[in-house]
Order: C-alpha cells, then sequence, then structure tokens
C-alpha cells in the first residue's frame, strides 16, 4: 500500500512521497524505510526528528520543517489502529461446524458461523450469523452470541448467558460462573444458589483469562462497548454501564455500579455495593471500601481508601516529611532532657 492510498482509506492530508510503499507498522524507535510510526507527544516529536520511519502520522500542528512524508490527523494513535487494520486484516473464518464439535440437536447455529474443533453447544443455545467458536469451548444451554462476536478458543459461557453482536472474549475467560454467595449458619457456610444470568452488550471486549460472574437473584449486567483487560473480575449482580475501561488484575466484588464512561486502571480492589459514577477515573492500586460512592464527571481517585487525586498527592507529600519529623522530634526529646537535667 502507497502513502496516498492509505491517506485516501483513512480521510487524511498527507505531504511528502505519495507513491513510498508502506508494508508495516512500528514504533519510532523500531520503525524503518517501509514502516508508518504516529507522533503524539512532546517526547514523539523528538524522536521523530531522527530518520527512520518511512510516512509519520503527525498531529495537525506538527512542524514539518525537514519535509518528511508526513499524514496529519486530529488523533495520530486511533488514525495508527485504523492503518494497522488496514495493513494486517483479521483473517476471515470459515463458516462451517467441524467434524469434532458436539451442537445439541436443539441448538440453533447460523449457516454462516464457524463452530471449531472440539466445541460443545448446548440445548436451545443460539448463535448468530458470522460467529467465530475457536478450539474448546464450551457454550452452554440456552446461551445467546450476537452476529459477528469471536469467541476464542478454551473459553467457558455457562448457562443462560447472553452476549451482544460484535463481542470479542479471548482465550481462558469464563462467563456467567456461580458468584461468591455463602450465608453463615450453624458454625459452617451455605452456598446462596446463584440462579441469576449475565447479559452483555454489543461491542464488548474480555481480556484473557478474566471471569464474570452469574447474579444469585436477577441479572449481572455490562453495558454496549465495554472493554475489560486480562484477569479482570467482575462479581455476581454488579451492573456495568457503557463504554467503561477497566485494565488488568482488577477485582470488583459484588452488587457493584459502575456508570457510563468509567476509567478504571489496574490492580484496583473495589469492596461490595460500591457506585462508581459516571466518568469516574481510578487510578491503579486504588482500592475502595464497601458502599461507597465514587464521584464522576473526571475526577481523577487515587490511594486506599481511593480520595480525590489532590488529597492522595498532599497524603504522600506528608507521608515523606515523616522521616524528617521523627528526627527533629527525637532532637526536641532530647533537648527537654538536657533542660531538666539542669533544673
Amino acid at each position: 500500500m502507497t502513502v496516498r492510498e492509505a491517506a485516501e482509506r483513512l480521510g487524511l492530508a498527507y505531504e511528502g512521497e505519495g507513491l513510498r510503499a508502506i508494508k508495516g507498522c512500528a514504533t519510532l524507535a523500531a520503525a524503518g524505510a517501509f514502516d508508518a510510526a504516529f507522533v503524539n507527544s512532546t517526547k514523539a516529536r523528538k524522536e521523530a526528528a531522527e530518520p527512520g520511519a518511512g510516512c509519520l502520522i503527525v498531529p495537525l500542528d506538527y512542524d514539518n520543517a525537514a519535509g518528511r512524508t508526513v499524514m496529519r490527523a486530529k488523533d495520530p494513535r486511533r488514525e495508527m489502529a485504523r492503518l494497522v487494520r488496514l495493513l494486517h486484516p483479521q483473517a476471515a473464518h470459515v463458516p462451517g461446524i467441524h467434524r469434532t464439535a458436539v451442537i445439541d440437536e436443539t441448538a440453533e447455529v447460523a449457516a454462516t458461523a464457524a463452530i471449531g474443533p472440539h466445541v460443545t453447544v448446548g440445548a436451545g443455545a443460539k448463535i448468530g450469523a458470522d460467529v467465530a467458536i475457536g478450539a474448546g469451548t464450551r457454550i452452554g444451554a440456552r446461551v445467546k452470541i450476537g452476529a459477528e462476536s469471536l469467541i476464542h478458543a478454551n473459553v467457558t459461557i455457562y448457562d443462560e448467558v447472553e452476549v451482544g453482536e460484535r463481542a470479542v472474549v479471548h482465550s481462558g475467560a469464563v462467563i456467567g460462573a456461580d458468584g461468591f454467595g455463602f450465608a453463615f449458619h450453624g458454625g459452617r457456610w451455605e452456598k446462596f444458589p446463584q440462579v441469576g444470568k449475565v447479559v452483555i452488550g454489543d461491542d464488548f471486549e474480555m481480556g484473557a483469562n478474566s471471569t464474570v460472574d452469574r447474579a444469585a437473584l436477577g441479572v449481572t449486567r455490562i453495558g454496549d462497548g465495554v472493554k475489560f483487560d486480562n484477569m479482570v473480575h467482575i462479581g455476581h449482580n454488579c451492573t456495568v454501564g457503557n463504554h467503561v475501561v477497566i485494565a488488568a488484575q482488577t477485582g470488583i466484588a459484588g452488587g457493584c455500579t459502575i456508570e457510563d464512561y468509567a476509567v478504571i486502571g489496574g490492580q484496583v480492589g473495589m469492596g461490595e455495593a460500591v457506585t462508581v459514577k459516571a466518568g469516574a477515573v481510578i487510578g491503579s492500586g486504588a482500592g475502595i471500601l464497601n458502599s461507597k460512592v465514587v464521584k464522576g464527571g473526571g475526577e481523577v481517585h487515587w490511594g486506599t481508601p481511593a480520595r480525590p487525586l489532590k488529597q492522595y498527592l498532599e497524603t504522600l507529600a506528608s507521608v515523606s516529611r515523616v522521616p524528617g519529623m521523627r528526627r527533629r522530634i527525637a532532637e526536641l526529646e532530647e533537648t527537654v532532657r538536657r533542660l531538666e537535667a539542669k533544673l
């Protein structure tokens, strides 16, 4: 693909050698003469001054005094992602059911779906058009998977789960396992039966080895456009709104509500019945106690217990002064002892 062809398909203006070939995409440090790279920070602008990438995707205000071959974009990172998809299109799946797959006779599988080796599909399940299911995946009874979804190898989807259209579920993920519900009686824990379900919206992506538990009663609900990183856990009866992003190793206990457009960093721990308001940002490693309400509207929260970033930084600054304060107190105590000895 040439620079001119790429720019036309992306709808971007370009400068320089329109006939230069682009064969791949790379970081600024690794890019060669036939690679594209992108610039989206002050540091990247400095790195881009060095020769390397054959084409740069740059901000609209980029100073191209050196006369490099560039494509200008409002959001270079997004346009880089689009270019990657152009150069590395996802391999088309081949419709059909592998001879080793086991499909219940009451299941409905679209003619354009691709069912891989050793997949099992339970009674009453519905697999939509152009769905691809990887080897070894288990689809439970009465599961619904929407059109154009991609379920990678070795995924487990329990009974009664509903997944919307264009979902991507990576290997090792488990959807619909029992929530962690027990009642203590007579000196022992008794299981509270988990008889609810999981309902997931469209354009959902779930990372490897992540889990979403079914509700004890009712529904664990995940909205449209939600993205989970690897090893994210969503407890029973949670409600996750639309376009929420959750990074790796985050654990969310039962009954939490995460409203639309919240951003949650990695290794966040969240107690039961927490409410995260729309647009909230929770920094990596934060801890949120049971039943707390986290303000939204773009406010950033950090630390354990999580608090607004300004308060968190003030606390860190105070803690950093503690060693000096201890030394000063010790000096004052020694001074007092010397004065008392003279009295």
